[in-house]
């Protein structure tokens, strides 16, 4: 699904340097290119040293690669540097790394739990840390946190998963009170089951119909994600810091009407 844009659209970020964390494939690499497309410069950071290195290639002069853990603060701090030193200023960060593990809390083990709120939510806490004193010092920006459906609402069998996407969703309402006097914007975007490599192997489909628990009757795509990313990355956004968007499809927001009457 194809999205068309206007000639505005193309500059809604231009002047803006962003950092993403997890930025080499699935969302991650669609948030990179859209800050790109709309005349962004963007920082992919990750793991995947190859793929990360090969998406930034391929997005041209506006894009760099440099490896970040998320859970090492000291990872953080060099890439935010990378930033400044490569553009010229940092004006926003996604965090948008996470891993999805999937078990009933009576079965899932400790090591696993910690790992999960590890990379979900502690490496947003470094992410959030390295970010506020280049944003202050160049008199604000923003900060998009990845949270998930999972964080709006009980879903089972998310133990670690769903823990660590609630703890994304009040981290951000409390550095949104926090920073707002810095003119330091701080957002959540909650994504429904979207089709990306992770999904695609569990075998989740694209088109209406395939996913009938939203009221949308599908996944969503995402570029879909990606368009609530930019626009809390831009001035369009600039009277919004603790908001939470969900971008599922009317998951969240209660059953499809097929379910509803019983059918």
């Amino acid at each position: 699904m194809s999205t068309a844009t206007t000639p505005s659209d193309t500059a809604q970020l231009a002047g803006k340097v962003i950092v993403v964390s997890g930025g080499a494939r699935g969302l991650g690499s669609a948030f990179a290119h859209r800050i790109v497309e709309r005349g962004g410069k963007v920082v992919i950071g990750d793991i995947l040293d190859d793929v990360g290195k090969q998406t930034a290639e391929d997005l041209g002069d506006a894009a760099r690669y440099v490896r970040l853990d998320v859970t090492d603060p000291d990872q953080w701090s060099q890439a935010v540097a990378h930033a400044q030193a490569e553009f010229g200023s940092l004006t926003g960060i996604v965090n948008n790394a996470g891993i999805s593990t999937g078990a009933f809390v009576e079965q899932d083990t400790l090591e696993n739990f910690r790992q999960v709120l590890e990379i979900n939510l502690v490496g947003v806490f470094n992410g959030i840390r390295a970010a506020i004193a280049p944003l202050r010092a160049g008199g604000g920006g923003s900060i998009v946190n990845i949270s998930s459906a999972a964080g709006l609402t009980g879903l089972p069998l998310t133990s670690g998963y769903g823990a660590s996407k609630w703890g994304v969703r009040g981290l951000t309402k409390l550095t949104a009170v926090e920073l707002a006097a810095d003119r330091i914007r701080v957002n959540s975007v909650h994504p429904g089951m979207t089709y990306t490599p992770m999904t695609s192997s569990i075998g989740i489909e694209t088109g209406d119909g395939k996913y009938p628990n939203t009221p949308m009757g599908r996944v969503g795509l995402p570029d879909e994600i990606a368009g609530a990313v930019s626009f809390l990355l831009s001035d369009d956004a600039a009277y919004m810091t603790g908001a939470e968007l969900a971008v599922d499809g009317g998951w969240t927001a209660g059953p499809t009407v097929a379910y509803a009457m019983g059918q």
